[in-house]
C-alpha cells in the first residue's frame, strides 16, 4: 500500500540511479530517458559539473532568508539579465510559482501607475501555465479547473484565432500571456510572425506581453529563449525546469518598466533564490548559454527531426505530424497515444504524452547522436508493430 495520495497515475516502475541520458530501474533495466523530468534534466542525470557544484555548495551554505543578500543569486540574476531582454529577476522554486509571480507583476504594474482595474490576463484556451489556483484558471482547461471553484481575472481565445484574440481585449486587460511553444497543449509552435503581431498589438493597446518559457526556454529550442528567433522583446518571462538541471529553480524575468510595481512586501518566497539552488543555476547557465552548446542543440535537433520525418513518410497511417523546435519534439499520432507510449517503454524508451494525441520527446540537451539513433530505431520498431 502506498501512503501517497492518488493525484498521480504513476507507472509501475522506479529508478535507483541515472547517468547521462539513461535511467536504471530498481529491477536492473536500462532505459533511454527522453522525458528528462519533463524538460527538467537539461544536462541529463548526474552531470559531473552539477554533482561537483552541489557537493561544494552544500558544504558551505544551503539556505538563508531573503531578508539578507544572497551573492549566488545576485550572480545568477546578472547572468540572466545580461543574456536576455530582462532588467530584473525574482527567483522562485518552480514554473507554477514563476507564472503566478508573472501574473502578479503584470497586475501590480498597472496598479502602480494608477490603473488598478487593469487586472485581466488573456491566454490561449487549453494551454498550460501551472497547477496553482490562479495558473489552472489561466490555462483555460475545464478538466484542470473542475472541482476547484472559480478564480477570476482570465479570458481565453482559441489558438490561431487572431480575430477572437483582438475582440477579447477590453479596457480591463492587463496582459496577453502565451507559451512561445505550447508544451502540454500538444507541442504547438507560435510562428515568429505571430509573436511579432502580438508585440505590436500589445504596444497598440498599451498592455503587456508575457511569454511563458518554463518548458521551451533555457536552450530547449536551440536558442536560449524560444522567442529570440522572432526578434521580439516581451515584458515578462517566467522560467523554470531546465535552469536547475534537475534542481528546483524558477524565476520571473521582467523589464525595467514593469518592475516599478514590485516594491518590498509585494512578493516573497521562503526558499526562492536559496544559495544551493543559485549555485546550481549558475553552473547550468554557464554550460547551456554558450554559442557552442546552442549550436549543438540545433545540430541534434536537425538530425532528430530529419529522421522522424522519414518515419512519418514511411508510416503515414500512424504518424500524423512531427511538431516542435529544438529538442522540444512532438510526434502526433492519428489515434490515442497511450498504447504507443507503453510500447516505447516496453522497448526501454521513456516518453510522455501531450494533448492532441502527441507523444512528447524531451531528451537532455546534450543528448548524443547514437542515443538519437537508438530512439529512432525503437520508435520505428513500435510503428512496425502497430496495425
Amino acid at each position: 500500500m502506498s501512503y501517497l495520495a492518488k493525484n498521480y497515475k504513476r507507472k509501475k516502475i522506479s529508478f535507483k540511479h541515472g547517468k547521462g541520458s539513461y535511467l536504471f530501474s530498481t529491477d536492473g533495466k536500462k532505459y533511454l530517458d527522453m522525458v528528462s523530468g519533463i524538460a527538467v534534466n537539461s544536462l541529463g542525470h548526474a552531470h559531473p559539473k552539477l554533482v561537483k557544484t552541489i557537493r561544494y555548495q552544500s558544504n558551505k551554505l544551503w539556505h538563508v532568508s531573503n531578508a539578507f543578500q544572497i551573492p549566488e543569486g545576485e550572480k545568477l540574476a546578472k547572468k540572466l539579465c545580461k543574456k536576455t531582454f530582462a532588467d530584473y529577476v525574482i527567483f522562485q522554486n518552480s514554473g507554477a510559482e514563476a507564472t503566478e509571480a508573472a501574473i502578479k507583476v503584470a497586475r501590480r504594474y498597472f496598479y502602480s501607475i494608477g490603473k488598478p482595474n487593469k487586472t485581466r490576463i488573456l491566454c490561449i484556451k487549453n494551454s498550460f501555465h501551472g497547477r496553482t489556483l490562479a495558473t489552472i484558471f489561466a490555462s483555460g482547461s475545464k478538466k484542470m479547473t473542475e472541482g476547484f471553484g472559480h478564480v477570476g481575472g482570465f479570458d481565453h481565445f482559441t489558438f490561431g484565432d487572431h480575430e477572437s484574440l483582438k475582440r477579447k481585449i477590453t479596457k480591463n486587460t492587463a496582459a496577453i500571456m502565451v507559451e512561445t511553444i505550447m508544451g502540454e497543449g500538444g507541442i504547438k509552435v507560435i510562428p515568429d510572425w505571430c509573436l511579432k503581431e502580438l508585440r505590436k498589438l500589445c504596444d497598440k493597446k498599451k498592455i503587456l506581453l508575457i511569454l511563458d518559457e518554463v518548458q521551451c526556454g533555457i536552450s530547449r529550442s536551440g536558442d536560449f529563449f524560444a522567442f529570440e528567433k522572432s526578434k521580439v522583446k516581451p515584458d515578462i518571462v517566467p522560467i523554470a525546469k531546465g535552469i536547475g538541471g534537475g534542481f528546483p529553480i524558477g524565476a520571473v524575468l521582467m523589464n525595467k518598466k514593469v518592475a516599478v510595481g514590485m516594491i518590498p512586501g509585494t512578493h516573497g518566497s521562503t526558499f526562492g533564490g536559496n544559495p544551493l539552488a543559485m549555485a546550481i543555476g549558475n553552473t547550468v547557465m554557464d554550460i547551456v548559454s554558450t554559442k557552442k552548446f546552442l549550436d549543438q542543440v540545433k545540430k541534434s535537433s536537425k538530425y532528430f527531426f530529419s529522421n522522424l520525418n522519414k518515419l512519418k513518410e514511411k508510416y503515414p497511417n500512424i504518424i500524423k505530424d512531427i511538431r516542435g523546435r529544438g529538442l522540444l519534439i512532438g510526434i502526433q499520432l492519428h489515434t490515442d497515444q497511450t498504447n504507443f507510449i507503453k510500447k516505447l517503454m516496453h522497448n526501454r524508451l521513456l516518453t510522455i504524452r501531450a494533448a492532441e494525441n502527441v507523444v512528447r520527446i524531451l531528451p537532455p540537451l546534450n543528448v548524443k547522436k547514437n542515443e538519437i539513433d537508438t530512439a529512432i530505431k525503437i520508435i520505428e520498431k513500435v510503428c512496425s508493430q502497430i496495425k
